[in-house]
């Protein structure tokens, strides 16, 4: 039957798994939501048995819908929703608590005080990353001091920390491997992205004992090995990256300038900068894009925390919506959007703002306005978001933007694409496999099999659909300066102080 890819793309709002042939093209896949936690304002958790079993059920229906079995699965290929914090007991295998998940915003007062002891520079300078809740470091120590018992068990090396992918090793290992790779390191505020190792002085500052650190890997090559006890075969995870560096391996951006962005939970927009890191002085991170065979490759990444999850919100929360996919002929429905700009703070502002305290806003509302121009509002807001990136990774990158690759599931919906090729004044590329995060994952696997070398991946690469813009230079410039209108009202009302 030829060889079989199995990709797990466990992601914020649900868990994936992707099944390719040796050709690179998808045989089946399965996706199934999972609860997400909302205990207080700000605070965003998962249960981790509740991701597990998620994975699980998408395994075994991938499977079936792909009329093979365990045995034909050939390698593992990971990827992951970053950041995301869990520490387990290693006896037991038991989450001490909910994970932590990268949208939450619990860690503020932490990062509050390490940014008041002028800590932001030697983290920065180490990690590529600016102080903030989003990233893991932060919500480690908040584990350790708010869990109980945590610390004293710790002391006893009863413990391990993870992002999603560790956890999902140790689960599917059956606690034989305790393993991250570089990309999903490079997340984690305590990793030094530059030696390559984990940074005894950061992890001294936020009082993390190195014990319960995973052994970094390369996120090609064979790593560890299922166990047979929990998937009746040993079958080798050779492909481990981070949802974002995932997707920017699928969309084939393997040379500095290429770059991506993916429109998920959140939107990531990443460019690849080779061998050689770039610096950021306004609110781009530097991160690891990948680590094959001992060569690490580094990209520039703009952050954006909430995007898909608005429409997940208009579906969930205001109930306007029965599906994502709707919000497409509804927005259409509407000649303009009427005034209306909604800035999607839920849980702060990312790139380039970096504004925690920031909190969902709604500015331009009339009497004439209906729920398509809601819809509407939040669909522009995820290409304004995007604008708002790109705008800055073009001056501190200093190039000019001609053309973007996209992804994600937000990606699919063509009102949002032409929109965005229009504020951008850009070409928009849709590849053919919509799935690109568990592509990214099945080539970094398969690479690791030896199945496939960069170059022959290159040449699968298909284009699905080009977005080319119409609009004018006047009506952009004019819907974008009030799309920063809004953002400042939105900061403004954040500042409690001063107002």
């Amino acid at each position: 039957m030829g060889k079989h890819i199995l990709a797990i793309d466990q992601g914020t709002t649900s868990s994936r798994v992707v099944i390719f042939n040796q050709e690179g093209k998808i045989v089946s896949f399965h996706s199934k939501e999972f609860k997400q936690y909302f205990p207080k304002p700000g605070y965003v958790l998962h249960d981790p048995e509740e991701i597990w079993e998620s994975v699980v059920f998408c395994l075994n229906k991938a499977l079936s819908k792909a009329k093979i079995t365990i045995d034909d699965i050939d390698a593992i290929g990971i990827t992951n929703q970053r950041e995301t914090t869990v520490i387990w007991d290693k006896l037991t295998s038991k989450p001490l608590h909910k994970a932590i998940v990268w949208q939450s915003s619990q860690t503020k007062e932490i990062c509050d005080d390490l940014i008041n002891r002028n800590y932001q520079d030697i983290f920065k300078k180490k990690t590529g990353l600016l102080i903030n809740p989003y990233f893991s470091g932060t919500k480690i120590k908040w584990l350790l001091d708010n869990v109980k018992d945590a610390r004293s068990l710790a002391k006893q090396n009863r413990l391990a920390f993870g992002t999603i992918d560790s956890w999902l090793i140790w689960k599917l290992s059956n606690g034989n491997y305790h393993i991250t790779d570089y990309t999903n390191a490079s997340r984690t505020l305590i990793y030094n992205i530059y030696t390559l190792e984990w940074d005894q002085e950061l992890l001294d500052i936020l009082d993390i004992p190195s014990s319960i650190l995973p052994k970094v890997v390369s996120s090609s090559g064979i790593n560890a090995y299922t166990d047979e006890i929990i998937l009746g075969k040993r079958i080798p995870i050779s492909g481990i990256a981070g949802d974002q560096q995932a997707a920017l391996f699928g969309q084939t951006c393997f040379s500095p300038g290429d770059i991506k962005n993916t429109y998920g939970t959140g939107c990531f927009l990443l460019m690849n900068t080779g061998e050689e890191p770039k610096f950021s002085n306004k609110g781009l991170l530097t991160t690891i894009a990948w680590g094959i065979d001992g060569k690490i490759e580094y990209a520039l990444e703009g952050s954006i925390f909430v995007a898909g999850s608005a429409i997940q919100w208009l579906r969930d929360g205001l109930e306007i919506i029965t599906s994502a996919s709707e919000s497409e002929g509804l927005a259409r429905k509407t000649k303009s959007n009427l005034g209306v700009y909604f800035v999607p703070a839920f849980v702060g502002l990312g790139t380039p703002y970096w504004e925690e305290d920031a909190r969902g806003s709604f500015f331009g509302l009339t009497r004439g306005v209906t729920k398509n121009h809601i819809i509407r509002s939040a669909l522009e807001a995820i290409a304004y978001q995007t604008k708002d990136v790109v705008e800055l990774m073009q001056k501190e990158a200093n190039i000019k933007l001609c053309d973007l690759k996209v992804d994600g599931g937000a990606s699919q919906n063509n009102f949002l694409m032409e929109f965005q090729s229009d504020i951008l004044n850009c070409n928009i590329y849709r590849p053919s496999i919509s799935e690109t995060t568990a592509l990214g994952a099945c080539y970094l696997a398969g690479i690791g099999i030896g199945l496939w070398n960069k170059n022959e991946i290159k040449d699968k690469w298909e284009i699905d659909m080009k977005f080319s813009p119409e609009m004018t230079e006047n009506k952009r410039k004019e819907l974008y300066h009030n799309w920063k209108r809004a953002l400042r009202a939105c900061v403004a009302f954040a500042d409690k102080e001063n107002y």
